[in-house]
Protein backbone atom coordinates (compact mmCIF):
# COMPACT_ATOMS: atom_id res chain seq x y z
CA UNK A 1 0.00 0.00 0.00
CA UNK A 2 1.33 3.35 -1.11
CA UNK A 3 0.88 6.67 1.48
CA UNK A 4 1.98 10.35 0.93
CA UNK A 5 3.65 12.27 3.69
CA UNK A 6 3.29 15.88 2.61
CA UNK A 7 6.56 17.59 2.98
CA UNK A 8 5.81 21.47 1.96
CA UNK A 9 4.39 23.81 0.01
CA UNK A 10 6.34 24.23 -3.08
CA UNK A 11 7.02 28.29 -2.56
CA UNK A 12 8.56 27.06 0.89
CA UNK A 13 12.24 25.38 -1.28
CA UNK A 14 13.60 28.43 -3.01
CA UNK A 15 14.34 28.10 -6.51
CA UNK A 16 17.47 27.76 -6.65
CA UNK A 17 17.72 25.83 -3.18
CA UNK A 18 17.19 22.92 -0.84
CA UNK A 19 15.73 22.40 2.41
CA UNK A 20 15.50 19.66 4.93
CA UNK A 21 13.23 17.45 7.09
CA UNK A 22 13.24 14.87 9.88
CA UNK A 23 10.72 12.64 9.27
CA UNK A 24 9.58 9.67 11.77
CA UNK A 25 7.44 6.40 11.14
CA UNK A 26 6.51 3.86 13.11
CA UNK A 27 9.71 4.23 14.66
CA UNK A 28 11.71 4.07 11.53
CA UNK A 29 13.54 8.28 11.06
CA UNK A 30 14.41 9.47 7.67
CA UNK A 31 17.04 12.57 7.60
CA UNK A 32 15.64 13.85 3.88
CA UNK A 33 15.76 17.13 1.57
CA UNK A 34 14.50 18.40 -1.49
CA UNK A 35 16.63 20.54 -4.22
CA UNK A 36 15.03 23.16 -6.27
CA UNK A 37 16.02 23.83 -9.77
CA UNK A 38 14.95 25.72 -13.09
CA UNK A 39 10.93 24.48 -11.64
CA UNK A 40 12.29 20.98 -10.91
CA UNK A 41 12.53 19.49 -7.57
CA UNK A 42 14.85 16.75 -6.64
CA UNK A 43 14.77 14.70 -3.33
CA UNK A 44 17.27 12.50 -1.33
CA UNK A 45 18.26 11.13 1.62
CA UNK A 46 20.74 13.49 3.65
CA UNK A 47 23.11 10.52 3.62
CA UNK A 48 26.61 10.83 1.65
CA UNK A 49 27.39 7.63 0.37
CA UNK A 50 31.19 7.87 1.40
CA UNK A 51 30.76 8.31 5.04
CA UNK A 52 27.16 8.19 5.70
CA UNK A 53 27.67 11.52 7.33
CA UNK A 54 24.59 14.44 7.03
CA UNK A 55 25.63 16.63 3.92
CA UNK A 56 24.28 19.95 5.10
CA UNK A 57 26.59 22.51 6.07
CA UNK A 58 23.54 24.60 8.05
CA UNK A 59 20.02 23.64 7.99
CA UNK A 60 18.74 23.82 4.76
CA UNK A 61 21.78 24.24 3.29
CA UNK A 62 22.75 21.66 0.99
CA UNK A 63 23.90 23.26 -2.44
CA UNK A 64 27.32 24.79 -3.01
CA UNK A 65 28.09 28.43 -3.33
CA UNK A 66 26.83 28.71 -6.80
CA UNK A 67 23.64 26.38 -6.74
CA UNK A 68 24.77 24.71 -9.70
CA UNK A 69 25.82 21.39 -7.15
CA UNK A 70 25.04 19.36 -3.78
CA UNK A 71 28.03 19.37 -1.56
CA UNK A 72 28.95 17.36 1.13
CA UNK A 73 29.74 19.52 4.41
CA UNK A 74 31.90 16.71 5.90
CA UNK A 75 34.57 16.29 2.57
CA UNK A 76 32.97 18.66 -0.16
CA UNK A 77 32.36 15.92 -2.73
CA UNK A 78 30.13 17.37 -5.49
CA UNK A 79 26.93 15.79 -6.28
CA UNK A 80 24.81 16.60 -9.31
CA UNK A 81 21.32 18.10 -8.69
CA UNK A 82 19.32 15.57 -11.01
CA UNK A 83 20.91 12.85 -10.49
CA UNK A 84 22.31 12.82 -7.29
CA UNK A 85 25.73 11.32 -8.70
CA UNK A 86 29.02 12.23 -7.17
CA UNK A 87 31.06 14.28 -9.81
CA UNK A 88 33.90 15.45 -7.54
CA UNK A 89 35.32 14.02 -4.18
CA UNK A 90 36.33 10.34 -2.37
CA UNK A 91 32.92 8.81 -3.67
CA UNK A 92 33.01 10.14 -7.28
CA UNK A 93 30.92 7.97 -9.34
CA UNK A 94 28.33 6.69 -6.13
CA UNK A 95 24.87 8.21 -6.01
CA UNK A 96 23.04 9.55 -3.45
CA UNK A 97 19.78 8.04 -2.68
CA UNK A 98 16.72 9.64 -4.38
CA UNK A 99 13.54 9.77 -2.95
CA UNK A 100 10.02 9.48 -4.79
CA UNK A 101 7.84 12.41 -4.50
CA UNK A 102 4.91 13.66 -6.06
CA UNK A 103 3.93 17.96 -6.38
CA UNK A 104 0.23 17.95 -6.27
CA UNK A 105 -1.49 21.52 -5.94
CA UNK A 106 1.57 22.97 -4.99
CA UNK A 107 2.62 20.85 -2.28
CA UNK A 108 5.46 18.22 -2.14
CA UNK A 109 4.60 14.51 -0.85
CA UNK A 110 7.21 11.62 -0.06
CA UNK A 111 5.92 8.40 -1.49
CA UNK A 112 5.85 5.82 0.98
CA UNK A 113 4.58 2.11 0.41
CA UNK A 114 3.65 0.74 3.87
CA UNK A 115 6.23 1.25 6.68
CA UNK A 116 9.16 1.96 4.20
CA UNK A 117 10.52 5.02 2.52
CA UNK A 118 10.37 4.06 -1.57
CA UNK A 119 13.66 4.79 -2.93
CA UNK A 120 13.23 6.43 -6.67
CA UNK A 121 14.82 3.85 -8.72
CA UNK A 122 16.49 4.87 -12.26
Amino acid sequence: MTTRQRLCHISEVPDPGSRGFVLEREGEMLELFLVRKDQAVYAYQNSCPHTGSQLDWLPHQFLDIDSEFIQCATHAALFQIETGQCVSGPCAGERLTALKIVIEDEAVWLEMQANLFIEFAD
